[in-house]
């Protein structure tokens, strides 16, 4: 059995989510940072568990085919990359299996239709926001970058080859300013002193630039200094906000801005379409990128102008606002309050009328939209890293969408949404991972999948009385003839309760108050669409 300190010869076989090598010791599979598919390496262990062990790259013997000398620097301690050691068609093939393995091993498919992934035009410069840490160096100096790999050990970074050029200039001036002045260092374990965080955004199609100095405090010393060289440093500047966080917390942001000059926003362009990003807004870090997949995601929703679409997780509205034009009307759901006033704002902007924006968490929004009558034709949801609740894909699979558009961060928790969904009557069509942050382990991905069978769907359909058995002087909507109809077209029975709870719903009568009797069924979800295709039929909705 291996132990830490072991040294072992063997070949790189496999990689993991996380970025690391995967090869074997005694038959453990040990994970090695830094390392490519092909090397053969000498490997010493530095931590071994029950069932795999972690390793060290000691001596590189024979490199592997996808090896490229790094161009970072400090690529390996900082651990924001993993990937800048080999070729980006190694890279993109990496991700693509990722995906793969995770569909086939978590969520049991074969055969999987995926498309080829959708490489990035530059694997540098693509990143339109960028949060440095500030902490104090041992002699006592100011440093700023990034934080080592887990942990809160910040890396001194001059210059970060994932963000643009500009970011470095304001960065370096923000530092020159700091020796001037002499405003303090945040010390989070005292939490004491001032400077937390160096927080940048930047428009890619604009060319606006966002200077945020998150604080510990209302106040920094000398101000207006500050304003003076960053306005020098980067002419493309239009605001520089303070940030007031005086919790103890890991959370950069806090809640208050203040603006020392120029703006507290950006303006940027996206899928035609322009936005207004304040510090706290939602927006996708890699614009360009961003709209190759929200393209896949339009072309996947197959819209024709006819339909109503839900966009669940919406955030500021981007996705669905992407796709309003193509669309009859627009749902977005958010939990955030917010991201769902900014999203109203987007739509307003951009003078997109058919939209409606709603605050709740996701199971509830489809429960509600479920439960006042909204059938959307196509759902677009893009859910946190945790994935969707199983009670969200119950609610979805219910409103019988024609098209679910999953975009996903996280192929291990897409995979597990999708057998649920392949369990609610859906089938896979396509999957197309999308890479929005080369150089880094984190891969998208966009799926659609397509109700199985049609024919469980309940279609409106016009079938005189004659055709039902039934003579012309029967056909009225009465409680009675309502419930034969639903019980000879769909094979069910209802009850007068479900048909007079279904009338209340759509406006057709007041409901008896029940509200003393807590026990009384709701109408379920199939006998729902029954007796609402009952109502079309009678023309009593259309």
């Amino acid at each position: 059995m291996i132990k830490k300190n072991d040294l072992f010869e063997a070949e790189i076989t496999a990689m993991t989510a996380e970025g690391s090598g995967i090869c074997r010791a005694d038959g453990m599979a040990v994970f090695v940072p830094g390392t490519a598919v092909g090397d053969r390496c000498v490997v010493r262990v530095v931590k071994v568990l029950k069932k795999y062990a972690f390793g060290r790259l000691e001596e590189l013997l024979t490199p592997s085919l996808d090896r490229t000398t790094p161009d970072c620097p400090i690529a390996g301690p900082c651990g924001g990359c993993v990937y800048r050691h080999i070729t980006y068609e190694a890279e993109l093939k990496i991700k693509t299996q990722r995906v793969r393995d995770a569909l086939e091993r978590i969520g049991g498919f074969e055969n999987i239709p995926m498309e080829p992934i959708l490489g990035a035009p530059s694997r540098t410069r693509y990143r339109n926001k960028c949060q440095l840490p500030i902490g104090l160096s041992k002699n006592g100096e100011m440093q700023m970058g990034f934080y080592a790999v887990n942990s809160h050990r910040i890396i001194d970074t001059h210059t970060c080859l994932l963000q643009p050029e500009v970011f470095d200039r304001a960065a370096e001036a923000f530092r020159a300013w700091q020796k001037l002045s002499g405003e303090s260092i945040y010390d989070e374990a005292a939490h004491s002193g001032v400077l937390r965080h160096l927080y940048m955004r930047c428009g890619e199609k604009s060319g606006e630039v966002l200077v945020c100095i998150v604080a510990n405090g209302a106040k920094l010393h000398g101000e207006d200094l500050l304003v003076k060289m960053l306005r020098e440093a980067v002419p493309e500047i239009t605001g520089i906000v303070v940030n007031i966080n005086h919790e103890r917390t890991n959370v950069v942001l806090g809640r208050e801005l203040r603006t020392l000059w120029g703006k507290p926003t950006i303006r940027d362009t996206l899928c035609r379409l322009e936005f207004e990003i304040s510090p706290h807004a939602f927006y996708q870090v890699n614009r360009t990128q961003a709209e190759a997949l929200y393209n896949k995601a339009a072309e996947y929703a197959g819209l024709t102008g006819a339909e109503t679409l839900l966009d669940l997780y919406c955030g500021t509205g981007t996705i669905g606002l992407s796709m309003a034009s193509r669309a009859k009307k627009l749902i977005g759901a958010e939990i955030i309050p917010s991201a769902v006033e900014n999203a109203r704002k987007n739509a307003a902007h951009n003078h997109v009328t058919n939209a409606e924006f709603l605050c709740g968490d996701a199971k509830d929004a489809a429960r509600i939209l479920y439960e006042r009558g909204e059938r959307p034709d196509v759902i677009v949801i893009d859910p946190p890293r945790k994935g969707c609740d199983a009670a969200v894909i119950t609610t979805i699979a219910a409103m019988r969408p024609t098209r679910v558009v999953y975009v996903s961060c996280d192929p291990a928790t897409l995979a597990r949404d999708l057998k649920q969904f392949t369990a609610e009557d859906y089938n896979i069509e396509a999957v197309t991972p999308v890479d929005m942050f080369p150089g880094t382990a984190h891969v998208e991905t966009v799926a659609v999948l397509s109700r199985k069978s049609a024919s469980k769907s309940f279609i409106p359909v016009s079938i005189s009385p004659k055709d039902m058995g039934l003579s012309e002087e029967k056909d009225q909507p009465t409680y009675a003839n309502i419930c034969d109809y639903v019980q000879k077209t769909h094979g069910m029975k209802v009850s007068s309760l479900y048909v007079a709870q279904m009338k209340a719903e759509c406006g057709l009568e007041t409901q008896a108050d029940r509200s003393g009797d807590k026990k009384q069924p709701k109408c379920p979800p199939e006998k729902r669409e029954a007796i609402l295709d009952a109502f079309r039929h009678f023309g009593m909705i259309d």
